[in-house]
């Protein structure tokens, strides 16, 4: 589109884009409005399963870090976004969250036994590392033979590995180190409000 627009025209001849571009076009527009509609749906599956509205917020911050994957991965490969990888990138959303909610799920059990902020979120990743990384190599391994594809096809399906190998490589490694650490930052300005609230009404109570 931008070397086409360099083009110079006479004043009564114009360009327009039809065929096959212009029903990729509307692909993506439709796997766009997927996109959002996959985001939504995983985190209202989060907010009924942890009964908070933050925790799944966290949570949801592992899938920007995803698609920096993505992208990285087209870029190292010389892969183009189509239809094909677009789908693989929808399906990450519902993948890179597993671990994510592996993690914090544990540090919630491990805060509710009376363990403090700092102990939980450290033990936490010390203990769901290796189930973690477990489950994202395996997954690595089942996606590597379709990333790196030459037979006959490849054209089709390669996109797609690369889309989720990249994609999942990168959240597992922000998963691991950024998730817990806001969850803490997010948690603790949550309780020292609390606090502040509960300090302020106390007076007034004894009054």
């Amino acid at each position: 589109m931008l070397e086409m627009r360099k083009i110079v025209l006479p004043s009564d001849i114009m360009l327009n884009v039809g065929g096959e571009a212009e029903e990729q076009k509307k692909a993506f527009r439709d796997l766009a409005l997927l996109l959002l509609l996959g985001v939504a749906l995983v985190y209202m599956v989060m907010a009924a399963q942890f009964e908070s509205l933050l925790d799944p917020f966290i949570i949801m911050f592992s899938i920007p870090f995803t698609f920096i994957g993505v992208v990285l991965g087209f870029l190292l490969t010389h892969t183009t976004l189509n239809i094909i990888s677009y789908l693989g990138a929808i399906m990450l959303i519902g993948i890179v969250v597993n671990n994510a909610i592996v993690l914090i799920s544990y540090i919630i059990i491990l805060r509710a036994r009376g363990q403090s902020m700092h102990d939980a979120v450290t033990n936490a990743g010390r203990d769901r590392l290796r189930p973690v990384l477990m489950t994202t190599i395996t997954t690595l391994a089942g996606l590597l033979p379709l990333a790196i594809s030459n037979g006959v096809g490849s054209e089709t399906w390669r996109p797609l590995g690369i889309t989720m190998f990249g994609g999942l490589t990168v959240s597992t490694l922000i998963t691991m180190l950024f998730v817990p650490t806001l969850y803490a930052v997010f948690h603790r300005k949550s309780g020292s409000a609390k606090n502040n609230k509960h300090t302020g009404g106390s007076p007034a109570g004894s009054l």
